[in-house]
């Protein structure tokens, strides 16, 4: 059985085995060092406190996960919000990206929260495909393309950015 349900803390193991697989072998978390069980925990309630955070649930395994941070501090930006999917290694391909995009965006779309920006590592065709296999629900549009906007590992790397409103 597979669904989407709201993170809780206990979820946090999961979520670090699934999340410390990127920091390890990619650039598209812009993290550059392995998360704790404890930290991500935190960083659950911290964010759950105001936004969403979901989790894809198959066989009862999390299989990915997706939430949303503020955009910006100050009070202006309080409609807008940054969102994050990410899906367990071997289970790319199977819709999960997308469904729990949709799900994240539906639940923003309810809290009256009018921009939701993804922040893209480049090159990430995955990531962009499961923004764009969701365009006809959310009206997504690319925006731009920040060169050399951060520094890790082995050089520079692109940030691309995407947002529905």
């Amino acid at each position: 059985m597979t669904m989407i349900r709201p993170v809780t803390p206990d979820d946090a193991s999961a979520i670090v085995d699934i999340y410390n697989h990127y920091v390890a072998t990619t650039t598209i978390s812009f993290e550059e060092h392995p998360v704790t069980p404890d930290e991500m925990a935190g960083r659950i309630r911290d964010v759950t406190a105001a936004l969403p955070w979901f989790v894809y649930e198959s066989e009862g395994k999390v299989a990915g996960y997706a939430y949303a941070t503020k955009w910006r501090a100050r009070s202006a930006y309080r409609f807008s919000a940054e969102t994050s999917v990410y899906v367990a290694p071997g289970q790319g391909g199977k819709g999960i990206g997308s469904a729990l995009y949709k799900t994240l965006l539906e639940e923003l779309r309810a809290r009256e929260i009018h921009m939701a920006i993804g922040g893209i590592a480049q090159p990430n065709p995955a990531s962009v495909a499961s923004i764009a296999s969701s365009s006809g629900v959310c009206g997504s549009s690319p925006s731009a393309c920040s060169r050399r906007a951060l520094r890790m590992r082995s050089g520079w790397r692109h940030r691309g950015r995407i947002w529905r409103s």
